[in-house]
């Protein structure tokens, strides 16, 4: 079921992003999506215990968390524009290490929280072993911000409900 599920969606982003409808090259969509469907099928919703449902909930979730993050993003740009422009800033501008363990249990919650952090300036996730993350930031702002675990907190939201709850 799951691999059919995967080229369905990949078949469905070859028609939208090709723009071509004729035969020659929706052939060629399904050539590429059956081969690529093949290769990575289980790479696409490792985890088989969630259906159809939970998956969708869970991607309606990622969808909201989409404009939060994007707002902190810009918050963040703030402050190290203010960092770089203002001698205030400069005076600021300590980089460090951070280190801390995270609640999410799954590797693609980690993987998002990395990858969230990073896309965030002025914060690069530089290493995550097991549930410790290595974060070098640029600013004690940005460390209270990412240490009080609201970025953890709205990934957890998103791909683990029941561990904000038990938290």
């Amino acid at each position: 079921m799951y691999p059919i599920i995967v080229f369905i969606l990949l078949f469905l982003n070859w028609i939208v992003f090709s723009g071509k409808f004729d035969v020659f090259h929706l052939g060629l969509g399904i050539v590429s999506c059956v081969v690529v469907t093949w290769l990575s099928h289980d790479l696409l919703f490792h985890d088989r215990k969630k259906g159809l449902i939970a998956r969708t909930r869970e991607a309606w979730r990622f969808i909201c968390y989409i404009p939060w993050i994007t707002w902190e993003v810009v918050l963040a740009n703030v402050h190290v524009f203010k960092l770089a422009m203002t001698r205030k800033g400069y005076v600021e501008m300590v980089p460090r290490v951070v280190t801390f363990k995270t609640i999410l249990k799954t590797d693609f919650a980690k993987f998002v929280l990395a990858n969230s952090i990073t896309l965030t300036p002025g914060t690069i996730t530089m290493l995550i072993r097991g549930d410790t993350f290595h974060i070098h930031v640029m600013s004690q702002f940005l460390e209270d911000d990412l240490l009080s675990g609201l970025i953890e907190q709205k990934v957890a939201e998103v791909f683990e409900p029941g561990v904000v709850n038990a938290v």
